[in-house]
C-alpha cells in the first residue's frame, strides 16, 4: 500500500485535488483499480493534512456477475458509507439497443447516475480509479481513432452538477495495482463489464504490449509526452 499511497499523493497534491472539507465519493465498480483506490484513500484519510470525508458509489448494472455482497463487505470492513444505485442499463444498452459499440453510452449512464448520486448526498468531488495504463490507452485511442491528442484530466470542474472530478491514480501503473490486490489476497470482481477484454481499450494495451518488445521504454515516453502536456494544462 505504501507504494499506491505515494504514487497517488503525488499526484492529489501535484495538481491539488483534495481540499479541507471535502466530501469525496469514490467510485467503486468492484474491480481491482476502484478497490485499490478506495483503501488507499481510507488509509490517506489517517494522517493527510487537509480534513476530508469519503464516501462510496457503485452503479449496478444489472449484469448477472454483479457481486453486491462483496461490495458490501469491503466497505463494511474499513468502515466506508456505501450506496449502491440499481439501474436498468444493462437492458437499456445490450437488450434494447442492441449497441455494437457499447462503452459510450454505458459510461454516459453511469457518469449521469453518479453525478445525480453524489449530488444526492452532498459530495462535492467524485473519484475515478484510471490509472496510468488508462491514460496511454486513452491517449492512443483518440490519436489513432479521432485524431486528437488529449487524454483524461487529472482534475475537471463540472459546471452543470458544480462537481469536481479527481483521477488520483493517474500516476499508478496497473502491475503495482495487480501485485497489491495479489499480495494481500483481496478478492474482487473478476468482471465489471461484458466488453472486458474484448474493447478497442484491450486492442491498445496489447498494442503497448508488443511496441515494449522492441522499445522497451515506450511506455516512460509516452507517458512523459502526455505528462509534459498535463504540465501545460496545470499552468493554464
Amino acid at each position: 500500500m505504501q507504494k499506491i499511497l505515494s504514487k497517488m499523493r503525488k499526484a492529489i497534491e501535484e495538481y491539488n485535488m483534495i481540499e479541507e472539507g471535502d466530501k469525496i465519493a469514490i467510485c467503486l465498480s468492484g474491480g481491482k483499480d476502484s478497490i485499490t483506490m478506495l483503501q488507499a484513500f481510507k488509509n490517506l484519510q489517517r494522517f493527510y493534512p487537509k480534513k476530508f470525508e469519503i464516501i462510496a458509489i457503485s452503479i449496478n448494472p444489472g449484469f448477472e456477475f454483479f457481486n453486491t455482497n462483496l461490495l458490501k463487505e469491503i466497505c463494511s470492513n474499513i468502515n466506508v458509507p456505501l450506496f449502491i444505485e440499481d439501474t436498468h442499463i444493462k437492458e437499456i444498452v445490450f437488450d434494447i439497443r442492441k449497441e455494437k459499440n457499447p462503452c459510450s453510452l454505458c459510461a454516459n449512464l453511469r457518469r449521469g447516475i453518479i453525478n445525480s448520486v453524489a449530488i444526492r448526498e452532498n459530495c462535492n468531488k467524485i473519484a475515478l480509479g484510471h490509472n496510468q495504463d488508462d491514460v496511454l490507452e486513452t491517449f492512443l485511442l483518440n490519436l489513432l481513432y479521432n485524431g486528437n491528442i488529449k487524454t483524461f484530466a487529472p482534475i475537471s470542474f463540472m459546471d452543470r452538477s458544480k462537481i469536481t472530478l479527481i483521477r488520483p491514480l493517474i500516476y499508478t501503473p496497473e502491475k503495482d495495482i495487480k501485485r497489491y490486490i495479489k499480495k494481500n489476497n483481496i478478492q474482487v470482481m473478476e468482471k465489471t463489464c461484458p466488453m472486458d477484454g474484448i474493447s478497442k481499450r484491450e486492442d491498445m494495451k496489447n498494442q503497448i504490449f508488443t511496441w515494449q518488445k522492441n522499445i522497451p521504454m515506450i511506455r516512460e515516453n509516452l507517458f512523459g509526452a502526455i505528462q509534459r502536456n498535463l504540465d501545460d494544462w496545470k499552468r493554464n
